[in-house]
């Protein structure tokens, strides 16, 4: 305490008039200040869980819709129409490359997470775009798989079979463009924000939805080419 608020009184040390209102004040002032920073903090992490919380909600409903395409085509794959067959069409090595860019791509999306949290702006951006990067070639493939099918008139109208494949691949080459769209966004995001509390809730949704992709790929690789190839 400074000796300027002291005074001598009766022959010993006082406080001046007035000092000790202002120090309760600038206590309470303290105490204010510490209380809203506490609400920050604990308002940022309850927008955060509930963000998390709805992305995992809506991961649920896509599982149902991924379930049901899985199932009509379990029952439709045999109903060929005496058009093409699954062992005529599909040709394991293009596929498997394609599901190579989509692992891949998902390592590189859980680095991206990593450097997020080390607060490495630029690295988990240079991640991102190499995730995007794969992700893209991924769906390049795709669409080249579709436009060679259509072209020898192995079209989704030509059967039962070739609807449901179609329906269910391309369902899945949707969310992974759609995923490509959120990851073009968060890189844009991060570059001009940083790396906020926000884009960090919002990075970790993308994650989620980019392993989410990746583990119905391994599904689909297993269901429609390994089992269609095989039988």
């Amino acid at each position: 305490m400074s000796t300027d608020q002291m005074i001598m009184r009766d022959g010993a040390l006082a406080l001046r008039p007035g000092y000790a209102d202002h120090a309760a004040d600038a206590l309470r002032d303290l105490r204010q200040s510490h209380d809203a920073v506490d609400f920050q903090v604990e308002h940022h992490h309850d927008a955060a869980a509930t963000a998390q919380l709805g992305f995992w909600i809506y991961l649920m409903s896509d599982c149902l819709l991924f379930s049901g395409l899985f199932a009509t085509y379990s029952v439709l794959h045999g109903h060929t129409a005496g058009g093409p067959t699954p062992q005529s069409l599909f040709e394991l090595p293009y596929v498997l490359v394609e599901t190579m860019f989509l692992l891949v791509s998902s390592f590189t999306c859980g680095l991206a997470t990593l450097a997020m949290n080390r607060q490495q702006r630029n690295a988990t951006v240079g991640w991102l775009a190499v995730t995007f990067l794969l992700g893209l070639g991924f769906v390049g493939m795709e669409v080249h798989e579709f436009a060679h099918l259509v072209a020898i008139g192995a079209g989704p109208s030509r059967s039962a079979f070739l609807s449901s494949f179609f329906t269910l691949v391309a369902t899945h080459g949707l969310h992974v463009t759609c995923g490509l769209i959120f990851m073009a966004v968060m890189m844009v995001t991060v570059l001009k924000k940083g790396l906020t509390p926000s884009t960090q809730t919002r990075l970790n949704c993308l994650s989620l939805f980019w392993h989410f992709l990746d583990i119905i790929w391994v599904g689909v690789f297993s269901l429609v080419y390994l089992f269609g190839v095989a039988h």
